[in-house]
């Protein structure tokens, strides 16, 4: 049971951590190429999609990390599970303090509404968004490490 608990726990993280590398590195440079109105189109409906799941995905990824340090306690890897976790929460923490105040300001805006200094905001998420990126790198290279 522990090891189906491992697996799950590392392919979910995996996959957050895709999704959201791509929006670093793929989807928001491909907006950002877009004219002006459909470049904060894109990312309002992107702050809107995202922001619908990203939370239970962030928490969902925290729990399951939890139960594996806890369930596999005396078990090899558990201090890397462990460290995992906490970086795990403090990719929770940097998104609820951080990106989600912006990202909630964005899912609103459209050209009529948006305000003057809009791309600094974006441009701020963005800065915000490759820290975390990095936690949540580091945090399922651990996962893995732990797997070995």
């Amino acid at each position: 049971m522990l090891s189906a608990l491992e697996v799950i726990t590392t392919v979910v993280v995996g996959v957050m951590v895709g999704v959201e590398f791509s929006v670093a590195f793929v989807m928001n440079p491909i907006f950002n190429a877009l004219p002006e109105d459909s470049n904060q189109l894109a990312h309002a409906h992107g702050g809107r999609m995202l922001g619908a799941v990203m939370p239970f995905w962030y928490i969902g990824s925290l729990v399951l990390a939890g139960i594996w340090a806890v369930a596999g306690w005396h078990h090899h890897g558990t201090g890397l599970v462990v460290t995992a976790a906490a970086l795990l929460i403090v990719s929770v923490i940097m998104s609820i303090l951080l990106l989600v105040p912006i990202n909630n300001r964005n899912k609103n805006w459209t050209p009529e509404n948006r305000p003057e200094d809009w791309k600094e905001q974006m441009n701020r998420w963005d800065r915000f968004h490759y820290v975390r990126v990095a936690v949540i790198i580091a945090a399922f290279a651990l996962l893995v490490s732990a797997l070995a």
